[in-house]
């Protein structure tokens, strides 16, 4: 499947948790502050995650690979193959209340494959993965430690509950030198937390980034 034919092929439906799990899923569900890897998939199999792979994946093929999949106590997201990398234009000024889109050259590269970000620049992704948040958990996302120690920096703010969409990914690179991020492999891994459902939750505030599909750009 190409990622335009898994972009269009996710359907959204209502908060994960509204079917009637086993005792042991409940348990699991129940589960509150940091959230471990049987807590997790419990969620994942509602619909937190899609596609989930309920193990560490760290080899395609017989090729090693920058790692997704559960992990203990978070989960490693992939990046698509979707790109936006600024150009250079002297005329253009990042204004995130009028973001300049003719700024961006858009890149697409297939799995395992390399997109290059230049010299101290800056590039937007996505996930790979559709997350729909439940009312009671928030996401938060951190950058994995293969790519910060080659000088390359994720940003990724939190996933709120009640929250559902592709994650838009904010990649730096920090060197001076040119930096490949790998499409289809691991880029961030997110921490899942639950407490008591928030009085409104960022489906309840109608959240300018809900349900946002592919790279989305700053909006207002």
């Amino acid at each position: 499947m190409t990622d335009a034919e898994e972009f269009f092929s996710i359907e959204p439906y209502p908060n994960p948790g509204r079917s009637s799990p086993g005792e042991k899923e409940k348990k699991e569900e129940a589960a509150t502050g940091v959230l471990h890897d049987a807590a997790i998939a419990a969620l994942a199999r509602q619909g937190m995650i899609e596609p989930f792979s309920p193990t560490q994946v760290r080899e395609v093929d017989g090729r090693k690979i920058i790692s997704y999949g559960l992990s203990s106590f978070g989960y490693d997201v992939r990046i698509a193959g979707e790109f936006y990398i600024f150009a250079s234009l002297d005329a253009a000024v990042v204004d995130p209340k009028d973001f300049p889109a003719h700024a961006m050259v858009r890149k697409e590269v297939g799995p395992h494959e390399a997109v290059i970000i230049p010299p101290n620049s800056y590039a937007l992704g996505r996930s790979l993965e559709y997350f729909r948040m439940p009312e009671d958990v928030v996401g938060i996302c951190l950058g994995k430690s293969t790519y910060a120690r080659a000088g390359i920096i994720v940003n990724v703010t939190p996933l709120e509950p009640g929250w559902e969409g592709h994650v838009t990914i904010e990649i730096s690179n920090a060197t001076p030198l040119p930096a490949k991020v790998y499409a289809h492999e691991g880029i961030m891994q997110v921490v899942f937390l639950r407490g008591a459902r928030p009085g409104v939750t960022y489906r309840d505030r109608e959240g300018k980034y809900q349900m946002q599909r592919g790279v989305t750009f700053p909006r207002v």
